[in-house]
């Protein structure tokens, strides 16, 4: 049950490691898929491995899972406006834009992870109480499923690091040192979670709040933007019926 919380750490270094592999910068027709790819897998995992749980789990209430997931907007957003950072594909932003290029990218993708740890650990955490209406298998493949769609957000983080001039090791390394916060973070909530167990429907709504902001604030605006649009929807869609299928049949 705990190396679920290494599983999407693992992605994230197994897409930084495409920096090895690929001499040049990733074509922004393969951005805009994998970017996509991505938002698919979030949307889906906070849906059917967050927020229906959470339901269940409050027996019919909209309540906690609606402040929860108000809860985990507000969160990301506060931390996106006090946080200097880029987005995955634009220009720098926050109070501090003169940092470094290396630096605001590391700190844009801490923020993409926190969440996505988050939902780890709460989703196992359910897993763990009885009473949870989420199975084992349920949260292996939220792991699974944020595992893969970390794997294109480590190649969309070293390469461009790489075609800055930085040498493939330290653009490998800062792309999988930025996942490192998931596992953190998952065994963070996990911890509290044990203490406060009423608590665990507003905690999977916060997790799918945080984790939509992400896709809503910075995945689908960057791979909708330009050209190779569509191309970024076919990856969405292959995205959301892959999480889709994991959770109905693992879960």
């Amino acid at each position: 049950m705990w190396t679920g919380l290494l599983i999407p750490f693992a992605g994230t270094a197994l897409g930084s490691a495409f920096v090895f592999f690929m001499k040049k910068e990733m074509p922004a027709s393969l951005q805009k898929m994998l970017l996509g790819f991505a938002s698919g897998v979030m949307v889906a995992a906070s849906v059917w491995s967050l927020l229906i749980p959470g339901m269940e789990m409050s027996e019919g209430s909209v309540w906690p899972v609606t402040v929860g997931l108000l809860g985990g907007f507000a969160f990301l957003l506060m931390i996106d406006y006090v946080t200097p950072h880029l987005h995955l594909m634009g220009e720098a932003e926050g109070p501090r834009s003169h940092l470094s290029k290396t630096t605001m990218l590391a700190l844009a993708v801490t923020i993409h992870n926190l969440p996505e740890g988050m939902a780890v650990g709460v989703a196992l955490a359910g897993a763990m109480q009885v009473d949870a209406g989420i199975s084992a298998a349920g949260a292996l493949a939220l792991s699974l499923g944020i595992a893969i769609q970390n794997v294109p957000e480590g190649a969309i983080i070293s390469m461009p690091l790489r075609a800055a001039g930085n040498s493939r090791w330290k653009a490998f390394w800062v792309g999988a040192m930025s996942g490192i916060v998931e596992p953190l973070g998952g065994l963070l909530v996990i911890l509290l979670a044990s203490l406060v167990t009423p608590a665990m429907p507003y905690l999977l709504a916060f997790a799918a709040g945080a984790m939509l902001y992400v896709v809503v604030e910075e995945l689908v605006p960057e791979a909708s933007e330009g050209p190779h649009s569509n191309i970024a929807t076919i990856g969405f869609a292959l995205g959301f019926a892959l999480m889709m299928v994991l959770d109905v049949v693992l879960g």
